[in-house]
């Protein structure tokens, strides 16, 4: 008896996939949900000096939601990580569309190919880049002055500040995030029966009056996907607010590095990291719910 169902199980098929996934799932457990777990507990308990006191307690929660820091800072983040999100998905989606609708299918491989060489090089480095872009004598103010627009009399007569700015840290992290909003919307625009289109326009429809009224609808999977792709790692981004902001304008991540690391007060960190992890949460969850009519037309 016990011999026959160990058959059926190793020849079912739900048994099967299960144990071909099980390496990545355990892989994922200890590497993911384990530190998540780690921070979690880690927020009830107490800090000491340079050391961590096992009792439960509420307390980082309430020290970190009555601190008006932390509420400026979280509001920051979650504008600059709005900001970069619709920047990168409304110059994504153009890029998508060309890529989907003009590009002939024997080279779309090769376009694909070069939206993700930036991945060739490191991060760190393309956020330097951008320093070196955006600084005091960097490019832009060098070029300026080269063709005579800066200088003393001239149009502009001071280098232009880019750095230490929202706006620079937004440039950046959609330049760094674009092809991760690119490829989903493509996809998404893979997808959509050409017939469609031109049984809209069979009808009357202008091509514009046809994009709004199905390309765009159809393609919302894929623009929900980039939101989501790009939204909630950059409001976690460390690297960037501290390179081209110069710290002057810190993000949610770089209060938490800096509970952890100088100040040394674990708890309270962890704390910040959870509450923050859990706002987000709730606005991912919040958009997807405002865009299920879309993802269930996709199914």
């Amino acid at each position: 008896m016990a011999q026959s169902g160990l058959n059926r199980l190793r020849h079912s098929e739900a048994a099967n996939g299960l144990l071909l996934v099980s390496p990545t799932a355990i892989y994922a457990i200890l590497l993911l949900a384990g530190p998540l777990l780690t921070i979690f507990a880690y927020s009830f308990f107490k800090d000491g000096y340079l050391t961590v006191i096992r009792e439960f307690t509420f307390g980082n929660y309430l020290a970190t939601w009555q601190d008006p820091i932390f509420r400026a800072i979280l509001l920051r983040s979650l504008l600059v990580s709005g900001l970069v999100t619709l920047a990168t998905v409304v110059l994504a989606f153009p890029v998508a569309y060309f890529l989907s609708f003009q590009v002939s299918p024997a080279r779309k491989s090769l376009w694909l190919f070069l939206i993700t060489i930036p991945f060739w090089t490191s991060y760190l480095i393309r956020v330097f880049l951008w320093k070196v872009i955006l600084g005091y004598n960097g490019v832009i103010n060098s070029g300026l002055k080269s063709l005579g627009i800066m200088g003393d009399g001239r149009l502009i007569e001071d280098p232009l500040q880019m750095l230490n700015t929202v706006g620079a840290i937004t440039a950046t992290l959609a330049h760094a995030y674009a092809p991760f909003a690119i490829l989903p919307i493509f996809v998404a625009l893979e997808k959509i029966d050409r017939s469609l289109l031109e049984a809209g326009q069979d009808l009357g429809e202008t091509k514009l009056r046809t994009f709004a009224r199905v390309t765009l609808p159809l393609a919302m999977p894929g623009v929900v996907a980039a939101v989501l792709i790009v939204f909630i790692p950059t409001i976690g981004d460390y690297v960037t607010p501290e390179l081209i902001g110069g710290g002057k304008m810190p993000m949610v991540a770089n209060m938490i590095q800096a509970q952890l690391l100088p100040l040394d007060n674990k708890p309270l960190g962890s704390a910040i990291a959870i509450s923050a992890m859990a706002v987000v949460a709730l606005i991912s969850v919040g958009f997807v719910l405002m865009n299920r009519r879309y993802l269930r037309g996709a199914k």
